[in-house]
């Protein structure tokens, strides 16, 4: 069997160009989807976790596999779940499956460890001397005191009442009672420890114990503030250090905070270690000598955006403080999204110019090129006796589990091998004294004597980018397979060109962006191979905003069409709707009473008599259960464009967020996007 996979392996890496095919939906789906690795202490063996689209059944399945870090190994599946984390000692792999906790040594034997909690388990983590592991839980606060079985109890006896009542009204009494796409209500997550005891046979425990009760969340409500690993054991095994959300206000602050609080008192008041910052704090993590705490921290109060530095400051064993922190990049402009201790050095992760690059900071030399640099495309840092475990990924191939220039999980060789995958082509438009970075992804069988037709892509965020890696969502090499070259630029607003050209967008996002991205398709209408004629632009979230800007704006016309994707369309009902409010007020400088020129004054919807003078067809794709950008968005846009006369199309998802992540859903999305280019804008080089 091996010999026939191995052989599969290399007729794919051999085929010719010519021989290759363009990537089609089925391919898109049929991408396994790895993430998470997480490399042992004694760096000989690397788990990870894969996720397989079951497009037939609507459903996806996501299980561990392990493999060794020489290469020589043949990775093997260990069990069905996520989030896997190595036992100190290496023995072991605690992993989420279902709303339980499981740990399983590497021949994939499962030992249950976590006594059933209601509200699920997740996140979980180990104390550093082995004997204890913590976890997050979902609950009603107001039974966070009691011992774990009465508040077990009265937490499933709840949420039984409520599922079996005929009446399904909610009550809220504060902001932030949904976040993303699911109402929360008057729930907490909490951090939960559990005394553990493994051997060969068998594993013992005791009920868990929840160490920050009370009615306040112990783990980051807002993904923007989650660091990955949001919560550690302290060195000496006896105190947890967390990234808490704000205690008040916390649907319109940014002052996320490390507190400790102690796994063995009776007391569980917590301490906070970052009183000195306001704004946010998140991502704890101790070196491996215990003597150093480590943690992403911002600057400005209320700007989510704001550039992320590495903070480092001398701790006890308890985890308390010792003197001032230190900022690894304080001096140079970077943000950092991730990190990692690597030795007495940390590994960490920046945009930089449309590609993720990463980099070495050490205590003496400073900021170095990390180990395996330089490498595009690397995330989601491990490190084991002196090894790096590392995801890899570029617009041209999924990621895929590396340790140095190794392709460890090799979980896509084979499929990828057969497509017909082209490398995205970076460009530079000046533009009012800077620069605008754009990707051009061309599509296979590219032919330069033809005219192509165009799709202008504008990234979400705004503070975000289109980077140099695969996507699982708006995915350069499928929408290039259609028949178009994609364009997609990083104009003011992006991240990864310094800290100042993000800021530029704030209060300005029909100002110096928009006139990039005019410059940028100036720049494109000018290629010798493009069809002016045949031009689309999509978007979603602040890129729907984008798309909506141009419909009421003098550019709308040299588009054949919009699509627009869960998308901002009035300043002012979107304040009063979306679920983070410090976005809103930061952006716009305050609330709409305070600031009402400048909620009005880039909002699409002031303008919308234009769209009956522009007319250009619009794609509305918008979702019930999106409280980031709600579905009133989406009908007041549609709202205007009917009452204009304007061709459009409204695709509700009832069932999805933000996102449309439902396998069918994500089919049926796509469909529909690419059946609205073709019919304004249609495909191929002529």
């Amino acid at each position: 069997m091996r010999v026939a996979v191995v052989a599969l392996l290399l007729l794919a890496s051999q085929l010719s160009a010519a021989d290759k095919r363009p990537m089609t939906l089925d391919d898109f789906f049929a991408v396994k989807r790895v993430a998470n690795p997480q490399i042992s202490p004694d760096g000989k063996h690397v788990v990870y976790q894969v996720t397989e689209v079951n497009l037939k059944e609507n459903k996806t399945a996501t299980a561990l596999w392990v493999t060794t870090t020489d290469g020589k190994g043949t990775p093997k599946k260990l069990a069905d779940g996520k989030g896997p984390r190595w036992s100190p000692d290496g023995k072991w792999i605690l992993f989420a499956s279902g709303s339980r906790l499981y740990v399983t040594d590497i021949t994939g034997k499962d030992t249950l460890v976590q006594t059933q909690t209601h509200g699920g388990a997740s996140n979980g983590i180990w104390s550093p001397d082995g004997k204890h592991i913590a976890f997050v839980v979902s609950v009603y606060p107001e039974f966070s005191e009691k011992p774990f079985i009465d508040s077990n109890r009265a937490n499933r006896d709840k949420d039984d009442e409520i599922a079996k009542n005929p009446v399904k009204a909610k009550t809220f009494t504060k902001l932030f009672y949904r976040h993303w796409n699911e109402y929360v209500g008057d729930k907490r997550q909490h951090i939960f420890v559990v005394p553990l005891e493994l051997n060969p046979e068998k594993v013992l425990l005791t009920d868990p114990r929840d160490v920050t009760p009370g009615d306040r969340d112990a783990f980051p409500t807002s993904s923007t503030f989650d660091s990955g690993d949001n919560f550690t054991f302290t060195p000496d095994s006896k105190h947890i250090v967390f990234t808490a959300p704000p205690a008040e206000n916390e649907a319109w602050s940014t002052n996320y905070d490390l507190c400790r609080v102690s796994i063995t008192n009776t007391s569980t008041k917590w301490e906070t270690l970052t009183t000195d910052n306001k704004a946010a704090d998140s991502g704890p993590r101790f070196s491996p000598d215990g003597k150093k705490l480590a943690w992403r921290a911002q600057k400005k109060v209320g700007y989510e955006a704001d550039k992320w530095d590495v903070l480092i400051r001398d701790a006890k064993p308890d985890g308390s403080p010792i003197g001032a922190p230190t900022g690894i990049v304080a001096g140079w402009d970077v943000s950092i999204n991730e990190f990692a201790w690597f030795g007495e050095g940390v590994l960490f992760v920046t945009d930089t110019k449309g590609r993720q690059l990463t980099y070495e900071w050490r205590p003496k030399d400073g900021i170095i090129a990390a180990p395996f640099a330089p490498v595009p495309g690397a995330s989601s840092l491990t490190s084991g006796d002196g090894l790096v475990a590392y995801l890899s990924a570029r617009m041209h191939h999924s990621a895929e589990v590396f340790v140095g220039e190794s392709n460890l999980s090799r979980a896509n060789e084979a499929l990828l091998g057969e497509l017909a995958l082209t490398r995205p082509e970076s460009v530079e438009v000046p533009v009012e004294g800077t620069k605008m970075h754009m990707w051009v992804q061309k599509p296979p069988g590219f032919d330069p004597k033809k005219k192509w037709p165009v799709v202008y892509l504008v990234h979400g965020g705004p503070q975000s980018a289109w980077r140099d890696v695969w996507n699982y969502r708006w995915n350069a090499q499928l929408w290039a397979a259609q028949g178009y070259v994609v364009v997609m630029p990083n104009p003011r607003g992006s991240v990864g060109f310094g800290q100042k050209f993000t800021d530029e967008i704030t209060g300005d996002w029909g100002g110096k962006c928009y006139r990039d991205l005019v410059a940028g398709l100036e720049y494109v209408e000018k290629l010798p191979y493009v069809d002016k004629d045949r031009i689309a632009a999509a978007g979603g979230s602040f890129g729907g905003y984008m798309m909506n800007w141009f419909a009421v704006n003098d550019i709308a016309p040299r588009f054949k069409c919009l699509i627009t994707h869960c998308s901002v369309w009035n300043f002012e009902s979107m304040w009063g709707t979306t679920d983070e409010l410090w976005f809103d007020e930061y952006e716009h400088g305050g609330l709409p009473w305070e600031q009402p020129k400048k909620y009005a004054q880039f909002s699409p919807h002031k303008r919308a008599g234009e769209l009956k003078k522009h007319k250009t067809p619009m794609l509305i794709l918008h979702n019930d259960l999106d409280f980031r950008c709600p579905i009133g968005q989406g009908h007041e846009l549609f709202t205007a464009l009917q009452r204009n006369g304007v061709p459009s199309r409204f695709v509700n998802f009832p069932d999805e967020g933000h996102h449309v992540l439902k396998p069918k859903n994500s089919e049926h999305w796509h469909k529909e996007v690419f059946a609205w280019l073709k019919k304004y804008a249609p495909p191929g080089g002529m």
